[in-house]
């Protein structure tokens, strides 16, 4: 039962079959009127969206503003993930995937031929976008991974590399004494299209102290996207939910993120990232519920106006999750993925991978229509409702009417 709907008036006999209206209803309504008068919504606003008692109503209203952004288009790409290590200098205590030194249990880093061979093994796929994500590695020298953006574009260069957080680029920055500017032309010399999101967590420096203090810190993070958005690049942002952060400091990050936003245009995606409490320091710790999901993709949706896609990460969250949250606000379901380790490592029971068929289904499923796009949300299919089982991974434009497997070029 909704809030609107709760107890009669004891005050007047002759009001018993009026609904009582609280105080959140008139706060509810009149952030209500603000949404939908374009008007942006405040801290205040993004707080009492988070105390709405009313789960159903917060999704509709974050379900109009996806409506009239997107319609019932539901975006996802075909992707593939490598994370080349997981030696990293910083000690977060919610992270599951990092090993401080490259001689502990579980510890790796591939060379750049192998990162290469993930590639190659996939020659049969038309995948767009290639997601590059690493430890901060003490050992390896720069040209480490400026090689392997050159080894990925060799093979394939018709794929987009979504490559390295604002953390790395930070580090890469203080490490190799560079400019983040400098750090990101080199970059951007070898292949890189764009920036993930990764490495936000929460901006309040109260948390920050307490989960990832030895990172880039808030103001670190934002300009390094803010010089990426400089020189060009769309980059993705995220927020770590479910640690030791309140509700306030989750809409004080999302505000930071807006505010950036408005400075330069150049974020495409949020991506709210769930706490996962497998193998870490926070293991005590409860995970988010799913109210706390679909509350969170639902208030990001109506703070992050200027914010075009909000995406549900299905590795975090769960298929099931991530289809209800396509009434909430989510117009994005991320991609086919593969071999994703960070939050798999963290406890993360969810596939490994998700065919192109798979994908459709779910969005089917949620009342959606299925829209391939690449990395910068170029449409390259729309699901025109032929049945699952023609629906191959080399299906989407332009490989409609192509062989099987995709002609790497031949590397001497």
């Amino acid at each position: 039962m909704s809030e609107s709907a709760a107890h009669p008036s004891a005050a007047h006999a002759s009001d018993a079959a009026a609904p009582a209206i609280h105080t959140g209803d008139r706060s509810f309504a009149a952030i209500a009127a603000k949404v939908r008068a374009g008007v942006p919504l405040g801290r205040d606003d993004g707080v009492a969206l988070y105390r709405h008692r009313d789960l159903l109503g917060l999704g509709a209203l974050a379900n109009e503003v996806r409506e009239r952004l997107h319609g019932d288009r539901t975006y996802f790409n075909v992707n593939l993930h490598i994370n080349p290590t997981n030696v990293c200098e910083a000690d977060c205590k919610f992270c599951s995937f990092a090993r401080l030194t490259p001689d502990m249990p579980q510890a790796y880093t591939m060379t750049v031929e192998q990162v290469r061979q993930k590639v190659i093994e996939r020659a049969h796929q038309p995948i767009t976008e290639v997601h590059v994500v690493n430890g901060l590695h003490p050992g390896v020298p720069f040209s480490y991974y400026t090689d392997i953006l050159r080894g990925l574009k060799e093979l394939r260069p018709d794929v987009h590399l979504k490559a390295y957080t604002a953390v790395e680029i930070h580090y890469f920055a203080e490490k190799y004494g560079m400019t983040y500017e400098a750090v990101l032309r080199a970059l951007i010399e070898a292949g890189l299209g764009s920036l993930p999101g990764g490495g936000a967590e929460i901006f309040a420096d109260r948390v920050r102290r307490k989960i990832c203090r030895d990172k880039a810190d808030a103001r670190q993070w934002l300009e390094v996207h803010r010089t990426a958005h400089r020189l060009g690049l769309r980059t993705n942002c995220t927020m770590l939910y479910g640690t030791v952060e309140t509700l306030e400091e989750r809409v004080e990050h999302m505000l930071a993120l807006r505010e950036l936003q408005a400075e330069t245009g150049g974020f495409q995606t949020f991506i709210p990232l769930a706490f996962h409490n497998e193998h870490n320091d926070f293991r005590k710790l409860p995970e988010p519920t799913g109210v706390d999901d679909l509350r969170t993709y639902a208030v990001a949706r109506l703070m992050l106006h200027n914010i075009p896609h909000i995406k549900a990460y299905w590795v975090m969250i769960g298929v099931k999750t991530a289809q209800i949250a396509l009434s909430f606000g989510v117009d994005d379901v991320d991609g086919t993925v593969q071999e994703e380790k960070i939050y798999h490592m963290a406890g993360a029971d969810t596939p490994m991978a998700l065919s192109r068929a798979e994908l459709v289904r779910l969005i089917r499923e949620a009342g959606r229509t299925a829209v391939e796009r690449d990395t910068l949300y170029g449409v390259r299919w729309i699901d025109d409702g032929a049945p699952l089982p023609e629906i191959r991974m080399d299906a989407s434009v332009p490989f409609s009417g192509h062989s099987d497997r995709v002609q790497l070029p031949v590397v001497r």
